[in-house]
């Protein structure tokens, strides 16, 4: 893999760049990183799946940015949809992991306002027990059913309060979270300006049609300003890391 800025520099390790780059969590929060991939036209997913996208340069920069991550958050549609299972890591990020302080793996947290996920799911491992995220008003029943298999965040009354769910992910912590979608909970992330850096890939692929983009619809549109950090490329792929603009 080769850097391409902010200055070029042939077969770079995707794993020690991620690793090697500063996330100062702000005030009261972890830092959010949003990693999605997307066809040159903007789609993130085909036939359904964001897997037809990518490759062995998208798994390598996937893993290496995985590895960053104390814990790791999705949609449970994204979780259901992609087919989610406990987090697994190579052992020498693994290694890297607890030398710099972290858990071997990171944990996954799901969000949903419903509770409405099979606790059978293969997401639900006990070696590695998940956290689920929901609002209070969630169904009793369902809370108390995923309360068996994982831990259970209630964050919001009527809906998920996403800031209520970092700093309890803090709490427990957390100094880097990383959102993977999908677009709904990635636009809610925005809407709040909650998201500090952006991770974007360009696979060489045109999709057409009126598919979801990287971060879904919204009823207002907010412009955050966010700086270009790095580009990589391999096989055609382009690896994009944007920082959220403060000053």
């Amino acid at each position: 893999m080769d850097k391409l800025f902010p200055s070029p520099v042939e077969n770079v390790d995707p794993v020690e760049l991620y690793a090697a780059d500063n996330r100062p969590g702000p005030p009261g929060r972890p830092w959010v990183l949003t990693n999605m991939i997307s066809s040159i036209d903007g789609a993130v997913v085909v036939d359904g799946l964001s897997g037809g996208l990518g490759g062995p340069a998208d798994k390598a920069v996937f893993r290496a940015i995985r590895g960053v991550a104390d814990v790791i958050v999705a949609a449970s549609g994204t979780v259901v949809a992609e087919n989610y299972g406990p987090p697994q890591t190579p052992d020498h990020i693994q290694k890297m992991r607890v030398e710099r302080g972290q858990d071997p793996l990171p944990r996954i947290a799901i969000v949903t306002n419903s509770a409405k996920i099979d606790p059978a799911h293969s997401v639900f491992d006990p070696a590695s027990r998940p956290i689920l995220v929901t609002r209070e008003q969630a169904e009793a029943s369902r809370v108390d059913a995923i309360a068996a298999v994982a831990e259970v965040i209630k964050a919001g009354s009527d809906t998920v309060d996403l800031g209520a769910m970092l700093v309890e992910l803090g709490k427990r912590g957390a100094k880097t979270v990383l959102v993977e979608g999908g677009p709904t909970l990635n636009a809610a992330f925005v809407a709040e300006d909650l998201v500090d850096e952006f991770c974007l890939s360009f696979a060489p692929i045109l999709v057409g049609g009126n598919g979801p983009r990287a971060v879904g619809a919204m009823d207002s549109s907010p412009a955050y300003p966010m700086s270009l950090d790095r580009v990589l490329h391999e096989d055609g792929l382009l690896f994009h890391r944007y920082l959220r603009n403060r000053t």
